[in-house]
């Protein structure tokens, strides 16, 4: 199977890559942390080919042309990420994130959407899911996404939705409790 996925059950694992794939990898977000994405490319492009599809080079690759607000591409990996691994929540985060910034904020609303229980740890679910629905003209939703994401992680929720500007039309109800 590719990527190092084998089945078990109804889910997937997917195995870590091992050197030298995994230096190449470390590398390459290490180049996009120091803001090279030249590099960080180049070290993408070492990975083994049959590797290049395991969910961890593709979030990566998800990065580098996030940076190059490359937002259709971004929605393919971020598609070819749930495929590679529906368990992970970067992948449907990644997709409805690609999605909001090509102003597609109903389909990015559905697609975070149908995997909300899925994710019932992760903070960044409902807090997209409020962002989204604040686009949407939503704002009634949108306080009661925001609510469940501050139940989860508050202090970061908090500080991140008063300079949110995907949440401004909340800003105001941020002066009062929420």
């Amino acid at each position: 199977m590719p990527c190092g996925i084998h089945p078990q059950g109804d889910t997937a694992k997917v195995n870590p890559l091992t050197p030298p794939d995994s230096h190449h990898l470390s590398a390459a977000q290490g180049w996009i942390e120091l803001g090279n994405h030249l590099e960080a490319g180049a070290e993408l492009d070492k990975i083994t080919p049959e590797l290049r599809p395991h969910p961890d080079v593709l979030e990566i690759r998800w990065q580098l042309h996030a940076k190059e607000n490359r937002w259709q591409d971004c929605e393919a990996i971020g598609h070819a990420i749930i495929g590679a691994d529906p368990n992970r929540p970067s992948g449907w985060l990644n997709q409805a994130t690609a999605l909001r910034r090509q102003g597609k904020f109903k389909e990015a609303y559905a697609n975070l959407y149908v995997v909300f229980d899925d994710f019932p740890d992760n903070w960044h679910v409902p807090y997209d899911l409020a962002r989204y629905s604040a686009l949407l003209g939503e704002l009634d939703e949108a306080r009661e996404w925001f609510k469940k994401a501050i139940a989860m992680e508050k202090s970061t929720v908090q500080k991140k939705g008063v300079s949110d500007p995907n949440l401004k039309p909340m800003w105001d109800s941020f002066q009062t409790p929420i």
